[in-house]
C-alpha cells in the first residue's frame, strides 16, 4: 500500500510528539506519525507521575538494547535500553526538565545559542508546565551536606549557571499526572483530521534516489507500507535508532555501508560516528532513619577537573541524591542482566526476562523492602565526556540490532575526572549533616579504598544515564551531518529532530533540549521549502 502525506515523522517520541503537533496545526498539510511501540493509553503508568517504576520494568515499554562488549568497562555489555511507545523515553523517564547550562548552548552552532534558545524553552515550557518538587526532611539534609562541602545552593536550574551549585529540579508532572511531550503536546492534537498515528509501526528504510529521501517503507499490521513525503521525512527515533535506519536507507559513511554489503546512495561519514553520552556510577550508603523522598530530585553540579579546557564555568561533574526505594529494584532488573549472562546469551530474549525474574524474588521478602527504605546513593555523572563512540549496522536486515560502542573512558581524562566526582560525593557523604543522618559506605566501601581498586570498581559499575547524542551531529562546517537548521547535507527533504542532532550534550538530562531538537525543527520545516544543502 502506497500514501501520500506532506511530512513523515519516524519516531514517537519526546522530540517525535512535538513535530508531530506542531506541523499539523496547519490544516493544510497532511502528516503522518509512525511510532513502533504501543500507544501510551493502552499503559496507563505512563501517564501517572508515580508510574515510572512500573513503565521502567514493562517490557512492552522498553527498547531493549545491549552495548558491544568493552574492556573499559569492565569486560562486559552495558545495557543501553530506551523508551518504547508514544512518549517514547518520556514514559519512563524520572521526569528531569534541565535546560542546561549557558556556557554548553554557547558553544552551539550560530542560532543556537542561550540567547536564541532561551525563548523557545520558554515556548515549550508554558505547555509542559515543569515544577519542583516539595523538599523533604532527607533533601534538606543533602542540601546543608552540600553546601558544607562547597556547594551553593540554587533557586533556579534552568537559569543557565550550572557550575558549583546544587538544587531543586524541576520535573515535568502536574498533581498526580506526568506531563510528557505526548500528554503537553500530541494528546491535544489527536483530533485533527489530517494527523495520522500509526503505532507498532516498524520503519525498515527510507525510500531515497540520487537526490535524497522520498518517503519510508515501513510494517504495520501485518503488511508493507510506504508512505511518500510531499515535503520532508523528519528522524525523531533517537540518538541509536535514527542512524541505524539511515544507514540501512544508503545514508552513512561508504566503507561502513560495504561492510555489511549495503551501497551508499549518500555518502555522510558522520552518520553513527560522535555518539556519546553521560556515563555515571552510585555509591550507596545506609542511613539511621527512612529516606522520606521518593523521587530523585536534588541535583548538584560542579567542576570536579580544573585541568580540563572546558569554558569557564562549565562543570564536568553532576551529582544526582539517590533514594534507593524509588527504583533500585528497577534499575537492577535492566542492568543485572549485562552483569551475569554470558555473552552467547545476551540477545536470547527469555534470559534477560529470567534475569529480571530473579530480581523480583529477591526484593519480595519484607525485610529487603524495609532494608531499601534507609538507603540511599549519590549518583556521580560525568557531565562534559571528552569519550566518543559509535553506531554501526552489524547486518543489512532491519531486524538485525546494531553494534553499539559508547566509547566509555576512551579519553583517560574521563576516567580522571570520575574518580574526583567519586572523591568530592564522598566528601558531600561526610560532611556533617549527612553525618548525622548515617553514612555507612556500602558500595563501593572497601572495594574502592585505594586508587587503583576504585577505578577497577567505576569500570565494572559504570552505566548509562540514558542522554544518548550527537550521531548525526549538526554543525557550520561541512563535515557535520546536518546543518544548523537540522537538514542532512547533499540529501534532500530529510531532517534530523531529535538528540542525534546535539553536537554535544549539555551539563542536563536530555529531556528537555531533545523537546527543544524537535520544536525547532518544527519550526524550520514549516518556515521554509527544501532544499539541498551543498
Amino acid at each position: 500500500m502506497i500514501e501520500t502525506f506532506d511530512y513523515v515523522v519516524v519516531g514517537g517520541g519526546s522530540a517525535g510528539c512535538i513535530v508531530a503537533a506542531e506541523l499539523s496545526a496547519d490544516p493544510s498539510v497532511r502528516v503522518l506519525l509512525l511510532e513502533r511501540g504501543d500507544d501510551a493509553l493502552e499503559h496507563p503508568e505512563t501517564l501517572r507521575a508515580d508510574g515510572y517504576k512500573d513503565a521502567f520494568a514493562n517490557d512492552a515499554l522498553v527498547l531493549e538494547r545491549f552495548s558491544v562488549h568493552g574492556e573499559r568497562w569492565g569486560s562486559r555489555r552495558l545495557f543501553m535500553g530506551s523508551g518504547h511507545g508514544l512518549g517514547g523515553s518520556g514514559n519512563i523517564n524520572g521526569m528531569v526538565y534541565t535546560r542546561g547550562a549557558k556556557v554548553d548552548y554557547d558553544a552551539f552552532p550560530k542560532g543556537w545559542r542561550w540567547a536564541d534558545v532561551a525563548p523557545d524553552f520558554e515556548q515549550i515550557e508554558r505547555e509542559l508546565r515543569p515544577q519542583p518538587r516539595a523538599p523533604t526532611t532527607f533533601t534538606e539534609v543533602c542540601l546543608d551536606a552540600a553546601e558544607a562541602a562547597g556547594f551553593a545552593r540554587s533557586s533556579d536550574l534552568n537559569d543557565g549557571d550550572l557550575s558549583g551549585v546544587l538544587g531543586y529540579e524541576h520535573m515535568n508532572y502536574e498533581g498526580e499526572g506526568r506531563r510528557s511531550s505526548y500528554v503537553a503536546f500530541l494528546q491535544p492534537a489527536l483530533g485533527r483530521d489530517n494527523l495520522i498515528v500509526r503505532t507498532n509501526a516498524k520503519v525498515e528504510r527510507l525510500t531515497v534516489d540520487e537526490r535524497g529521501v522520498t518517503g519510508v517503507r515501513y510494517a504495520w499490521e501485518g503488511a508493507d507500507h510506504e508512505a511518500r513525503a510531499a515535503r520532508e521525512v523528519a528522524m525523531c527515533a533517537g540518538a541509536l535508532e535514527t542512524p541505524r535506519i539511515l544507514m540501512l536507507s544508503g545514508i552513512g559513511p561508504s566503507g561502513a555501508l560495504r561492510h555489511v554489503g549495503l551501497p551508499a546512495v549518500h555518502d555522510v561519514p558522520g552518520v553513527g560516528e560522535n555518539l556519546h553520552d553521560h556515563p555515571n556510577v552510585c555509591l550507596f550508603f545506609r542511613g539511621q532513619r527512612e529516606v522520606d523522598c521518593n523521587y530523585p530530585q536534588l541535583y548538584g553540579f560542579h567542576r570536579a577537573n580544573a585541568a580540563t579546557d572546558l569554558p569557564e564555568g562549565a562543570s564536568d561533574t553532576c551529582y544526582v541524591f539517590y533514594p534507593a526505594r524509588s527504583s533500585l529494584k528497577e534499575a537492577m532488573m535492566r542492568i543485572l542482566p549485562g552483569l551475569v549472562l554470558p555473552e552467547a546469551l545476551y540477545d536470547i530474549p527469555a534470559m534477560p526476562k529470567m534475569v529480571r525474574g530473579g530480581v523480583q524474588l529477591a526484593f519480595g521478602p519484607q525485610a529487603m523492602r524495609d532494608a531499601v527504605k534507609r538507603v540511599y546513593g549519590i549518583v556521580v555523572i560525568l557531565g562534559k565526556p571528552k569519550s566518543r563512540g559509535r553506531v554501526r549496522l552489524q547486518a543489512s536486515s532491519p531486524s538485525a540490532p546494531a553494534a553499539i560502542d559508547p566509547g566509555y573512558f576512551a579519553d583517560p581524562e574521563d576516567m580522571e575526572t570520575m574518580l574526583l566526582g567519586v572523591e568530592r560525593a564522598r566528601r558531600i557523604a561526610g560532611a556533617p549533616p549527612l553525618r548525622s543522618w548515617g553514612n555507612a559506605e556500602l558500595f563501593p566501601g572497601m572495594l574502592g579504598r585505594s586508587r587503583d581498586a576504585l577505578e577497577g570498581w567505576i569500570r565494572q559499575n559504570v552505566m548509562t544515564t540514558y542522554h544518548y547524542a550527537g550521531t548525526c551531529a549538526m554543525g557550520e562546517n561541512g563535515a557535520s551531518v546536518c546543518d544548523p537548521r537540522l537538514r542532512v547535507r547533499g540529501v534532500r527533504g530529510l531532517r534530523i529532530a531529535d538528540a542525534s542532532a546535539i553536537p554535544f550534550t549539555p551539563v542536563s538530562a536530555l529531556n528537555a533540549p531533545s523537546m527543544l531538537v524537535g520544536w525547532r525543527a518544527a519550526r524550520f520545516m514549516r518556515e521554509e521549502t527544501p532544499t539541498v544543502d551543498a
